[in-house]
C-alpha cells in the first residue's frame, strides 16, 4: 500500500520512527510528512499567517519530510503538493498519550487523520495510553497486522481511532470496537513559580471514572483492552434539529421573510 505517515509528536518521535520501520518491513511504500517540532493538542489548526517550510530528514534506515507547521498542514501539503497521487491510507501516530473521548477535539494526531478523511483518503489514528513510551515495537507490528486485515475502501471519509493500553501487548485483554466516552475532563490550573520567581500556570485534569460509560473507549482502555472507534465529523445534533425547528417557528411565527430550516 501507499501510505502517508504523520503525527503530532514530531518527526523525531519514537512512535513515528517505530511505526515507519514496521510499515516498511511489511512491504508498504511509506511517505513520512510530519511536524518538525511537537504539535500536541493543537487540534485542527492550520497555518495562515506564517510561511510553511520543509526540511528533508534522512539518516540510517529513515527518511521523511519535516514541516514547520501543524499536523493538518502536513496532510494538506502531502495531498495537494508533495504526492503526485492520493495514497491508499494515511496513518497518524503512534501518539504519546491516549486519544479517547473529548481528546479527539484537541488531538493533532486525530486532526491529521481527520483532514485525510475529509479529503476522501482512508485514515487511521494510533495512540498509546502512555506519555513517555520507550518501546512500541509490538504495537507497531499490531498496527501492520490490522492494516492488512481491513478493507480500507469501505472507510473513506472516516477515521478509525485505535488506542493501546499502557501494558505489554501480551498482557492486553483483547480488542473492543466501541464508542467514544461522552464524559469530559475535570480541569484545573496549578499555579507554579519559574526559576526566576515569576508565576506560571500548568493545566491539569482527568476524566472522572464514575462518569464513564462502562462500554466506552476510556473505560475499556483503562481495563487493559485495545479500543477501536470509527469517527465521523458531522456535528449536527439530529435529535435536536426538529425540536429547534419547532422552537424557531413558534418564536417567529408572526414575522415575515424568516428563512425556514430544511
Amino acid at each position: 500500500m501507499e501510505i502517508v505517515l504523520t503525527n503530532d509528536d514530531g518527526i523525531w518521535a519514537i512512535g513515528l520512527r517505530t511505526l515507519y520501520k514496521s510499515l516498511i518491513n511489511a512491504g508498504h511504500r511509506v511517505h513520512v510528512i510530519a511536524p518538525l517540532t511537537e504539535q500536541s493538542a493543537v487540534g485542527h489548526a492550520v497555518t495562515l499567517s506564517n510561511p510553511i517550510r520543509i526540511k528533508y530528514v534522512k539518516n540510517s534506515n529513515f527518511q521523511g519530510i519535516g514541516v514547520s507547521g501543524t499536523p493538518v498542514d502536513c496532510v494538506k501539503l502531502a495531498l495537494t503538493k508533495i504526492l503526485k497521487n492520493p495514497p491508499d491510507l494515511l496513518v497518524s501516530g503512534i501518539n504519546n498519550g491516549a486519544n479517547v473521548g473529548v481528546d479527539i477535539l484537541y488531538s493533532g494526531t486525530v486532526a491529521a487523520a481527520t483532514e485525510a478523511a475529509l479529503a476522501g483518503v482512508s485514515a487511521l489514528a494510533v495512540s498509546i495510553d502512555n506519555f513517555s513510551p520507550t518501546d512500541v515495537s509490538d504495537q507497531a507490528e499490531f498496527v501492520c497486522r490490522l492494516i492488512k486485515k481491513i478493507d480500507w475502501k469501505k472507510f473513506k471519509n472516516r477515521v478509525l481511532n485505535l488506542n493501546f493500553p499502557d501494558r505489554p501487548l501480551n498482557k492486553v485483554k483483547g480488542i473492543k470496537v466501541c464508542p467514544q466516552t461522552q464524559a469530559i475532563y475535570k480541569d484545573w490550573y496549578e499555579e507554579r513559580v519559574d526559576p526566576r520567581g515569576k508565576p506560571y500556570f500548568w493545566l491539569c485534569g482527568y476524566i472522572p471514572e464514575e462518569n464513564l460509560s462502562p462500554k466506552s473507549d476510556r473505560a475499556y482502555l483503562s481495563k487493559g483492552y485495545i479500543t477501536l472507534t470509527p469517527l465521523n465529523f458531522d456535528f449536527t445534533d439530529k435529535k435536536l434539529l426538529s425540536k429547534l425547528q419547532i422552537e424557531i417557528s413558534n418564536t417567529f411565527c408572526n414575522e415575515e421573510n424568516i428563512l425556514t430550516v430544511d
